[in-house]
């Protein structure tokens, strides 16, 4: 069952590429991208309880993974990341907390909405962390060869 979910988180990053309108390389590596963030979301959520730790460690290791990419294929880092995140988008979570809302169910909707935003905050800390780290980090090693 979970290999069929890592080919089709493959499958749904590499059409979102296609969407973001990315040829050749990037595509690829948008795609593999978007199999590595559910493959490391899986295998992470076996020794982590915490959805929201999940998330933040698979961000920051996928950003980690695009910062790298974008150097190798002279690109923006932005569209990689946020595409290869694209399997972790928290969507069944916002539905919820949408149908909540709709339902005056306002327990229900807090819940899921606190969740929600715990999920997309994760996703957004682990980026930024590590796409301040990557300049920093790059902005020296381009001063020390210069």
């Amino acid at each position: 069952m979970e290999l069929i979910q890592i080919i089709i988180s493959f499958i749904s990053t590499l059409c979102f590429g296609i969407l973001f309108n990315l040829k050749g390389k990037k595509l690829v590596t948008v795609a593999f991208g978007g199999l590595i963030s559910w493959s490391l979301f899986l295998l992470i959520s076996n020794f982590i309880e915490s959805e929201t730790i999940n998330y933040f460690i698979v961000a920051a290791i996928v950003s980690l993974y695009s910062e790298i990419m974008a150097r190798i294929l002279k690109t923006p880092a932005t569209p990689l990341v946020t595409t290869s995140l694209i399997p972790l988008i928290p969507g069944g979570s916002l539905y919820y907390t949408m149908s909540y809302a709709f339902e005056n169910n306002y327990d229900g909707f807090i819940e899921k909405a606190i969740s929600t935003l715990k999920l997309a905050s994760a996703l957004a800390l682990g980026i930024i962390i590590i796409t301040a780290l990557s300049q920093f980090i790059f902005k020296k090693l381009s001063r020390k060869s210069a």
